[in-house]
Parts: structure tokens; C-alpha cells; sequence
């Protein structure tokens, strides 16, 4: 520990070693190492540099420095106003900055403001050091969202305390009883690297604790549409705007100022209410629960799902991902979890605002938890029916959670569902139930070392990449909005996070079969910046496989208490085609080796060659056929070559029809992927004249 004290006294007169040595002998006879420092706190570089030179590093930073000079407001004079001002504020900033460098490179740090209930309340005749006091804790509340990132932690206490300083003000027999033994030890946790409090102010006195937060009132909107604003509007609604009644506690810059957009929202569409803020009672969620959102659909081509794997990291650097990224890919599939993209308009068209029995500020929601569910793959291109509706609302405390469900149909059949959990900061508390049998519930990771490990470095175009699938939201790319929501840049989106940790179980544990895909859920823990390195673990048990994402370079955790459950193995070949099953092209091979009984001699004249056809039905082989037009008269028969082929072709069972038709021109297929051709591709040219000039299909 190093002991700062200049020695003066509590006027700030004077100087003196003795204060700060009487400490650090009590430390070291009590088996402590301490050092002293007798520089003023304004020359803070020297009071951390006495630090560095003792011990190496800084750890821990408790400004507790100050002085009095109290004068009724009308007496005070600029000298008691900036000592004040130097000492309590100016003194804290020079120790804190040059600190400051030092936590953020060994990522760590704790750091503690002293303000006092004169800086909270106001006191008569310290309006120097009220304002002083007051600043400290601006200073602290920035700090700490500033320093959140580096894993440092800042917090304020306002003890009422014994001081050679306070005992010029306090009776003596009331100061004793009001040692600083009983503040230390809020102090000592608030600095243990186990405490996660950061943001926080705590009154501490005679052993009593508590911690403050602000309170807003539900206020009101005193203006319409389109006309003035006006003093009596004030006066008449002044009833309301003092009402504490239905309070709300916002915690944060971006609840404060979020409140605007609602406000600017209710003002302009007319409906102008005095709620601007989330608030629900019990007997409200009656028409919450079961609420039904618009149907709405959503349609898609290979060009949004190729955005969307690009978007959550598949790349041309890893092969697997080829099929996921080019719809010339012989297996071209969407990734599974572009289904949340397919499912997410009721958040992004702010539709939750509608619902029943709430008052939502779409300002306060946070995504907490994600589960998704597929019944079968998602086809390469499709037009989606959704149905969507709110499944629970809990009460958290300090918030409310949303349970929306949504299905995804394509035409009747039931594709895949999705459930979101919606955390609504600050709407908690009105007694509801915490729990529901509705929800689907995030399981706890082993407790063992993972199975296998995946990183991915995303870019720092990730979150301007990922936002072209439809979600906006500006935090994700304007630095002045992350920074009313308290980032000091933007921030990755979480399901783009959601979507890299998925992709990377489905890389190590079902090889990208996208049919093996069966469901995911995640519960998000901590934000992403673009950049920054994904670390997904993850452990297998039976078809479940556990996961949590980490962030290399933090160590923190941004996905937790995560799991995909894969479909098995014996499950994917139970429902492969039969090879005698009643495919359309059965029937035209037939009828092709029945027209070639009449033209055969010609047409082996003019081909000279045999083709092997792999006709498929989703992403598994359904029949294989040769078409020998080498041989004897040619013939048609079901199977593999019984000699090698001179060209094979792989084709859907469905393309193959549009070509054989002439709906679908072959050399199109080919270069659109449709179809693929190995071999001696070129011979694959003759096949017009027994697809069109014989066959006449």
C-alpha cells in the first residue's frame, strides 16, 4: 500500500510527514508492506510512480484526499472555491489518468471516489465542496462504463465518517462512534477482483450501508401534435410530473435519454400518453399473454442467406463453408440460423410496443436469451408465413421478460420456431411469476474441459456486414449512438455472435450437414466489438453439445449456458430416398430407353459416349441411371455405369424435369449450379438431341 497524505490540516494549510508514516508503520507492524508519500494529490503522477517504484504495478486506486473551507454562498471566495475544487476533483482526475494507462494494460483495476451526502444532498454552507463532491461521482459513473471493457471497476461511497478533517464539524464523543473501521471494509470488497459491482454509490456509516439510485417519475407529455409547447400545459400536468407514484429507477445514459424516441413517437402518431416508460401490473398481462402480432411474411433468395452466412463469418478461407457462401455449390444450403433472421420483424418493426397490457419503451429492451428449433432444413430459397404472439411475460426484478414465439410456415408445413426472450430494463417488480413452464430453459455447461475449441476473428466490417440482413439498429454502427448507450464504440450484434458459436458446432460436430441441425439455444452474457476474437467451447454429450463463446482477448463470456442438439446419425439415413422410389424422372428414363429401341443405331453414331445421372431429392443421392449411347443401339437402364462413364451428371430430381421439358435450359443449370457435370463435360452437349429432338417429352 502506498499512504498519501500531505500533512496539512483540514483547511488544507500546512504540510507534514507524520500523518502518512504513523499509517505505515501501523501497517508494517502489523505484518503489511507499506510505503509513504507526501506530494499533494495534484501532482497524482507522483503519488503512482511512488507505486510502480515500490511494488511494480497499480492495482488499486481509493481517493480519499480532502479539505474544508466552508463559507455560506455569498462569502465564498474564488480561493475557497478552487482549493476545494483542486483537492477533491482536480487531485482525484491526476492520480485516477495517470493510473488510469496502467489498469488498462494488465487489465485490471479498481477505483473508488469519496463523495459525501453534502455532494448528494446539498448542505448549507458547502456549496464548494457539494459541487466538488457532486463531480466525483459524474467522474466515478463515466469511469466505470469507460473502464468496463478492461475489467476495471469503479464505484462511489459517501461516508459519514471520523476525520481530523470532520472533527472540526462533528462533536468528539459522535465522532468516535463513527470510526473509519466501519467504512474500510465496504471499501476492501468493492476492490476484490471477485466484486463485479462497478457504477455503484453507497452511503456508509456506523456500520450501515445502503446503496442510492435515481428515481424518475412517470411524468407527462404536455404538448400535442403540431402545436407549442406553453407554461399553463406545465402547470396543469404539474400534478403528474411530480408523482412518485409509479416511479421508475433508470440506471444508465441510454435510459435516461432513450424515453425521447417514445416521446417523439406518441407525440407524432397523435396518441399521446404520460407513460414513458415499461410498467405492467398482474392484472394487465390478462391481454399481454396469448397477444397475437400481425402476420407477416418473409421471402428470400440464395443472395440474402449467402449475406447472412458472410455476415456470421463463413468464408472462401475455410472450404466447408463453400456451400453455405456459393450458390453454385453442389450442396448449396442456408445455415440454419439465418432462420432468426427470417423470424425477428416483430422486434425490428417495433410491433412489441403494441402488445396489450404493457407499456414498452423499445429504448429499454435487451435480447436476452434465444431458442431455435428446425423441423426440417431451410430450402435454398422460399417465402416464409409467420405467425407470431407473446407466450409469457415474467417478472425479474429489475426487469420484465417477453416470451414471443414465432413459426415459420411454408405454405402449411411447419419449417422451424424460434423463441426470444425480451428483457425490458427497468419494468420489473409489479408481482409477477419468475418462472414459466413455457420458456425454454438454458442448461449449465459441463464441468469438465471442453471436448473441442473453434476461434474466429471477426471482422471490423462484421457488424456493418451482419446489419445488411435486417437488423438497423444503429448501435451496431454509429459511434455517437453507442455512446448514449454507453459503449465507446459499436458493438457486435448478438445473434451475429449467436450465429459464428452455431456455425462452429455444426463445423466440428456434424461436418456442415446442415440436416443433422436440430435446435440451438443461448442465453447472452456480454457484448462483442467488432474485431475481437470468438472462442466457442464446447462439450459433446450424446447428440447434445454443450457450448459457451468467450472473447479471447477479455476472457469474458458473451454466450453462456448455450446448446445445439444435433438429429442422429441413424436418424438422417432413415429418411434417405429408397433408390426404387417413385421419382418423377423414373418415368422419363423409362421412356427415353423406349424411344431409343426405334433410333438407337443413329443416335450411338452421333454421341459415341455414356453418361452417368445422379438425380437427387434434397441433399441426398434418390437414384442413379446410365444412359449408354456407345454401345450397340444404346440403351437406358437404372444404376451406376457398368463401365466408366465419359460424363457424369448430378442433378434434382425437380431440375431434371424443367430441363427434360425444355423449361430449363442445361447450360444455365450448369452455370447457376442447378446442375453439375464431371468428366468430359463438352459431350454433355449432345444430350440435346435426346432431351428435345427424340424424346419430344
Amino acid at each position: 500500500m502506498v499512504v498519501n497524505d500531505l500533512g496539512g490540516d483540514f483547511k488544507g494549510h500546512g504540510k507534514s510527514s507524520l500523518a502518512a508514516d504513523k499509517v505505515v508503520e501501523e501497517i508494517r507492524r502489523k505484518g503489511g508492506k507499506a510505503v509513504a508519500n507526501y506530494d499533494s494529490v495534484e501532482a497524482g503522477a507522483k503519488i503512482v510512480k511512488t507505486a510502480l517504484d515500490a511494488f511494480g504495478r497499480i492495482d488499486v486506486v481509493i481517493n480519499n484526499a480532502g479539505i474544508l473551507r466552508d463559507r455560506s454562498f455569498s462569502r465564498t471566495s474564488d480561493e475557497d472555491w478552487d482549493l476545494i475544487y483542486r483537492v477533491h476533483l482536480w487531485g482525484s482526475f491526476q492520480v485516477t489518468r495517470t493510473a488510469w494507462e496502467h489498469m488498462k494494460k494488465q487489465n485490471y483495476g479498481r477505483i473508488i471516489m469519496t463523495s459525501s451526502a453534502s455532494g448528494i444532498y446539498g448542505n448549507f454552507g458547502q456549496a464548494n465542496y457539494s459541487a466538488a463532491k457532486l463531480g466525483l461521482l459524474g467522474l466515478s459513473n463515466t469511469l466505470a462504463i469507460e473502464g468496463m471493457k478492461n475489467n476495471i471497476h469503479c464505484n462511489t461511497i459517501a461516508p459519514t465518517a471520523g476525520s481530523r478533517m470532520t472533527e472540526t464539524v462533528l462533536p468528539g464523543e459522535f465522532v468516535k462512534s463513527l470510526k473509519p473501521d466501519y467504512v474500510a471494509p465496504l471499501v476492501l470488497w468493492l476492490c476484490h477482483e471477485s466484486c463485479e459491482e462497478n457504477g455503484g454509490l453507497f452511503e456508509v456509516f456506523c456500520s450501515f450501508l445502503n446503496k442510492l439510485r435515481w428515481e424518475r417519475t412517470l411524468g407527462a407529455i404536455v404538448r400535442q401534435k403540431n402545436q407549442p409547447m406553453t407554461p399553463e400545459a406545465v402547470k396543469a400536468n404539474w400534478a403528474k410530473i411530480c408523482d412518485f407514484s409509479n416511479s421508475s429507477t433508470p440506471q444508465s445514459v441510454q435510459e435516461s435519454t432513450g424515453k425521447v424516441l417514445d416521446v417523439l413517437s406518441k407525440i407524432n402518431s397523435g396518441g399521446v400518453s404520460t407513460n414513458n416508460t415499461s410498467h405492467a401490473t398482474t392484472s394487465g398481462l390478462a391481454g399481454a399473454i396469448g397477444h397475437q402480432f400481425p402476420p407477416f411474411s418473409s421471402a428470400y433468395t440464395e443472395l440474402e442467406a449467402i449475406m447472412y452466412a458472410l455476415g456470421v463469418g463463413a468464408s472462401i478461407k475455410e472450404p466447408n463453408d463453400f456451400k453455405f457462401i456459393y450458390e453454385g455449390s453442389s450442396d448449396f444450403s442456408c445455415l440454419p440460423t439465418f432462420a432468426v433472421i427470417l423470424a425477428q420483424k416483430p422486434l425490428m418493426s417495433g410491433a412489441l410496443a403494441e402488445i396489450p397490457g404493457l407499456s414498452i419503451n423499445l429504448a429499454k429492451i435487451l435480447h436476452g436469451e434465444q431458442y431455435l428449433e428446425l423441423y426440417k432444413p431451410l430450402p435454398r430459397t422460399g417465402k416464409m408465413r409467420c405467425e407470431a404472439s407473446v407466450a409469457d411475460v415474467l417478472d425479474k426484478g429489475s426487469g420484465l421478460v417477453i416470451l414471443m414465439d414465432v413459426y415459420l410456415y411454408s405454405e402449411k408445413e411447419l419449417l422451424c420456431y424460434n423463441q426470444f426472450s425480451i428483457f425490458v430494463v427497468g419494468s420489473g417488480g409489479f408481482g409477477g411469476k419468475r418462472t414459466s413452464d413455457k420458456a425454454k430453459v438454458a442448461v449449465a455447461i459441463p464441468n469438465r474441459p471442453p471436448d473441442a475449441v473453434l476461434t474466429d476473428t471477426t471482422s471490423l466490417n462484421q457488424a456493418a456486414l451482419y446489419r445488411l440482413s435486417g437488423d438497423w439498429n444503429p448501435l451496431h454502427i454509429d459511434p455517437n449512438f453507442a455512446g448514449i448507450a454507453g459503449f465507446d464504440k459499436p458493438i457486435l450484434h448478438g445473434l451475429c455472435t449467436f450465429g459464428f458459436s452455431a456455425r462452429h458446432v455444426l463445423r466440428q460436430f456434424a461436418n456442415n450437414d446442415v440436416s443433422r441441425f436440430k435446435a440451438v439455444k443461448v442465453r447472452f452474457a456480454k457484448p462483442v466489438y467488432p474485431g475481437q476474437t470468438l472462442q466457442t467451447e464446447m462439450w459433446k454429450e450424446g447428440n447434445r453439445i454443450h457450448f459457451q463463446t468467450k472473447i479471447q482477448e477479455t476472457g469474458d463470456i458473451a454466450i453462456s449456458n448455450a446448446y445445439v442438439d444435433l438429429v442422429p446419425t441413424t436418424d438422417i439415413s432413415a429418411k434417405m430416398p429408397s433408390a426404387d422410389g417413385e421419382l418423377e424422372s423414373t418415368f422419363v428414363f423409362k421412356e427415353i430407353g423406349h424411344r431409343l429401341k426405334d433410333v438407337g443405331h443413329e443416335v450411338v453414331k452421333k454421341v459415341n459416349a455414356v453418361f452417368e445421372w445422379h438425380i437427387t431429392d434434397g441433399d441426398n443421392v434418390a437414384a442413379k441411371w446410365t444412359i449408354d449411347l456407345k454401345n450397340g443401339s444404346g440403351k437406358v437402364y437404372q444404376g451406376p455405369a457398368k463401365d466408366s462413364a465419359d460424363t457424369t451428371i448430378i442433378i434434382s430430381d425437380e431440375d431434371f424435369m424443367q430441363v427434360a421439358l425444355g423449361k430449363l435450359d442445361p447450360q444455365k443449370a450448369f452455370f447457376s449450379g442447378r446442375l453439375k457435370a464431371r468428366g468430359n463435360i463438352m459431350l454433355s452437349q449432345k444430350l440435346q438431341m435426346i432431351l428435345k429432338e427424340n424424346a419430344k417429352l
